[in-house]
């Protein structure tokens, strides 16, 4: 039996829109403003919602985009004034007692200022002492309510707000830049953002004229649109070009997040935290609540951003080191602390979106042969095995599972990366990235989860995979993940021959004068690459292949005339009401020579 065991569950009963509004929250299928795809993608959600069977109550903003704004009393502040009483008690932030009684003794020992420096691994245990004292307190829901004017705009004024160019930070020298985004439209709850830089930190206020308000979205500039906070914001690079800063990195929405790489547009998302995604009673949605930013030197590459999570259930502490490039990468770490017992942790999560794609047939009228974000799962285990999980469209919630002990890697994969194979000169799916996670130090026991969700548009996320340890995560507990997650187009560096293309159908065919059974599906797999390259027709390939259900029949392995690709194919009769999960693998004198494929069919799917 395979290293991996996948436990599948095509038939549970949840409702798809207790936890979808999780998949559409605000991480801006085409960022807003950007390089990302121009289509108002944001526009039908809770429509979409509704069509699943979600009411009023189920499609909650908090949820949707529970960005919360942090109190002015918990900023992380260096004007520490000589009257600060040390003693007095902050409940908001306890931690700041602690500061303040480090900036008195300063003060005490013949100190000059009574500013302290801060260094990033400062900041950062800052940030971790705050949010361990939060998850100490009762969570409150954000309390903060924009103008009628901001909360009730479309998609369209949205975009009528423009950010200023001159207004960017630190525009002024170095290869780095940010841009803020203005609340409103979806991004209703506003977070904090301050600046670390010469060892110090302030506060970045919400300034009107940072932002150009046109056309319709003219009359907001005049309104007092003070304190509101702002809703994200994004990095620039120069990535492509020496005189042109790129966007590469958008933190836009509950703990949203998207990165690009060199000559790459936006596609998939990740996200800081999930928690009890797929769940019965319901998904709950951490949000970054304040951001600080430190300032880059003049001629450094890498930014550092720290961030700080609350929910229900778990508060965290982030540190984001963003490397842009052409993978544009992100070493994380994540120190989580719990406020109560919580059901599933789902780790390092990527979203993205699956319409139809080769091994699906698609009921509308489209001349794209492919509609998504990412076609697979792919999956390194600790023992070496390599698992390429075909993503689908279902026509239920599908629920499956991969699991390891402290596995190599897994993210979420657009293969092919051509034009021809989508066809699409507005969204340019073949530039959409692949992300991969990689653990840094030993993750234990557990699964990576994928959740596929039925839509029937491409504008709404149905697709997420994320690491849930094996042990839940109980009140009162801390734990710390450190990884590594990159974008990437060109083909991950694979030892084995990967899957090229998936296909399937009829089992029959026409004019057949005595046809099987239309539920009879015969699939063909085609691999590339590793030691298939070369390998002559006369080699002893074999293939192994397993089904958790059905009857298979008619297996074949035979080259291609490309000379360079090796074909699988056989038949499956499902059994009606099980879901048949699917494993193949080409292999020569025992030792494998392809990635692992994976799907999972049921009777009702053609």
């Amino acid at each position: 039996m395979s290293d991996v065991h996948r436990a599948v569950n095509a038939n549970t009963i949840i409702n798809p829109a207790c936890f979808h509004v999780g998949l559409i929250a605000a991480q801006g299928r085409a960022a807003v403003g950007h390089q990302a795809d121009a289509r108002p993608h944001h526009t039908s959600r809770s429509a979409h919602l509704h069509q699943w069977g979600a009411d009023d109550n189920q499609i909650d903003q908090d949820e949707r985009f529970d960005c919360h704004v942090n109190s002015a009393k918990c900023h992380l502040r260096n004007d520490v004034q000589q009257d600060v009483n040390p003693d007095r008690e902050c409940k908001e932030c306890p931690w700041m007692k602690l500061l303040c009684r480090l900036a008195l003794a300063v003060m005490v020992l013949g100190s000059s200022t009574s500013v302290l420096a801060i260094t990033p691994a400062a900041l950062f245990d800052q940030v971790t002492e705050q949010a361990r004292s939060l998850a100490d307190e009762s969570w409150t829901a954000p309390s903060v309510e924009l103008p009628s004017e901001l909360s009730d705009m479309d998609y369209d004024r949205y975009r009528q707000i423009r950010y200023r160019d001159d207004q960017a930070l630190w525009n002024d020298s170095g290869l780095f830049q940010v841009e803020l985004f203005h609340p409103g439209f979806l991004y209703d709850h506003p977070v904090a953002i301050n600046v670390l830089e010469d060892e110090q930190v302030r506060e970045v206020p919400f300034d009107q004229q940072r932002f150009r308000y046109d056309d319709e979205a003219a009359p907001l500039g005049e309104l007092d649109l003070s304190d509101l906070g702002y809703a994200g914001f994004r990095l620039h690079f120069p990535l492509n070009k020496a005189d042109y800063r790129d966007e590469f990195a958008v933190f836009l929405g509950a703990s949203y997040f998207r990165l690009v790489g060199r000559d790459q547009g936006y596609g998939l998302s990740a996200r800081g935290l999930a928690i009890d995604t797929a769940a019965p009673e319901g998904e709950e949605f951490p949000s970054f609540r304040e951001f600080w930013l430190v300032r880059p030197a003049d001629d450094a590459t890498q930014v550092t951003i720290f961030a700080l999570l609350d929910s229900e259930s778990v508060t965290g502490a982030y540190r984001f080191d963003i490397t842009p490039g052409q993978r544009t990468e992100v070493t994380t770490e994540a120190r989580l602390f719990a406020r109560q017992d919580v059901g599933k942790l789902g780790i390092a999560p990527l979203t993205s979106m699956f319409m139809h794609g080769e091994m699906q047939r698609h009921s509308e009228d489209d001349y794209r042969p492919r509609v998504h974000d990412s076609s697979g799962l792919l999956m390194a285990t600790s023992r070496g095995e390599w698992t390429w999980r075909v993503l689908s469209n279902p026509q239920r919630l599908q629920i499956s599972g991969l699991q390891d002990t402290s596995p190599t890697g897994f993210g979420l994969i657009q293969r092919p990366n051509d034009f021809d194979a989508y066809m699409d000169m507005e969204a340019r799916y073949e530039k959409r990235p692949s992300q991969w996670v990689e653990p840094l130090g030993e993750w234990g026991e557990g699964r990576v989860e994928l959740v596929e969700i039925p839509t029937n548009n491409e504008f709404n996320d149905n697709i997420t995979a994320y690491w849930v340890p094996a042990t839940p995560m109980k009140a009162g507990e801390s734990r710390t993940f450190r990884y590594r997650t990159f974008t990437f187009g060109e083909p991950i560096n694979e030892p084995l021959a990967r899957v090229v293309r998936s296909r399937q159908g009829w089992g029959g065919f026409p004019g057949q004068s005595d046809p099987p059974d239309e539920s009879l599906r015969h699939f063909i797999v085609d691999f590339r690459g590793g030691e298939l390259e070369g390998l002559d027709p006369s080699q002893p390939v074999t293939m192994t292949l397993t089904s958790t259900s059905g009857e298979i029949r008619e297996q074949k392995i035979q080259p291609l005339p490309d000379g360079e690709t090796w074909r699988a194919s056989f038949e499956l009769m499902p059994e009606q009401g099980k879901p048949a999960d699917m494993r193949l693998t080409l292999n020569l004198h025992g030792r494998h020579l392809t990635e692992t494929w994976n799907a999972i069919w049921n009777a009702d799917e053609r």
